[in-house]
């Protein structure tokens, strides 16, 4: 083979290759991009004391009624609207307590109806948290959560924050009361009673 056909093979072998990285890092790059497209879902809820709120997703499911199943979701009056019934009260309920109500009301339309209520998304009950952190905004308050659980939820903080400073907002009996976090003492196993459970409408501020 003479030396320029040496060096037209040698070409084409790096433009293949720069190819097929490419077409590699493209594809990478496709994967990367369409992960944070997909958000997570609102969490759902087994917990039989959980109070249902607007904007509450509910699972209704009557036996042996596929007529009356239904996705329904919470409105802002706290009503779900079902066959039959029209309107029906949900928020300040349990979802055994409207369980038992639409089972009632059933009875006159249907024979011996078997409900059960499952919330789906729990988007009434939030959290917010402000400040020094890659996401703030709003949050959903998942049972028995802490503050440093919903911190997690914030992926995590900038340069700047001051992770000893770090304080929550609660009203309690008409009153704005200030509660103190610090971080790093808390991670360490100090300061373990400053990592309260959070309530719905509290704000974490990373200053």
């Amino acid at each position: 083979m003479s030396k320029r056909s040496q060096f037209w093979a040698v070409i084409a072998l790096v433009t293949a290759f720069l190819s097929l990285a490419h077409s590699g890092s493209a594809s990478t790059a496709q994967t990367d991009t369409a992960a944070p497209a997909k958000s997570a879902a609102p969490p759902a809820t087994q917990d039989a004391n959980y109070i249902i709120g607007p904007q509450d997703v509910l699972d209704v499911s009557v036996w042996k009624e596929a007529e009356l199943t239904r996705v329904v979701p919470v409105r802002p009056d706290g009503k779900i609207s079902m066959p039959l019934l029209n309107d029906v009260q949900a928020a300040g309920l349990t979802p055994t307590q409207l369980a038992a109500q639409i089972t009632t009301s059933l009875k006159k339309f249907v024979s011996d109806p078997q409900v059960t209520i499952i919330v789906t998304q729990i988007n009434s009950q939030r959290i917010y948290i402000l400040g020094e952190v890659s996401r703030a905004g709003a949050y959903p308050l998942l049972p028995n959560m802490t503050i440093l659980q919903a911190l997690s939820s914030a992926g995590g903080f900038t340069q700047f924050a001051n992770l000893k400073k770090i304080y929550m907002f609660r009203m309690e009996n008409g009153k704005q009361v200030k509660y103190p976090f610090n971080y790093k003492a808390v991670l360490s196993g100090k300061g373990t009673e400053e990592n309260v459970a959070v309530k719905a409408g509290d704000t974490i501020v990373v200053p």
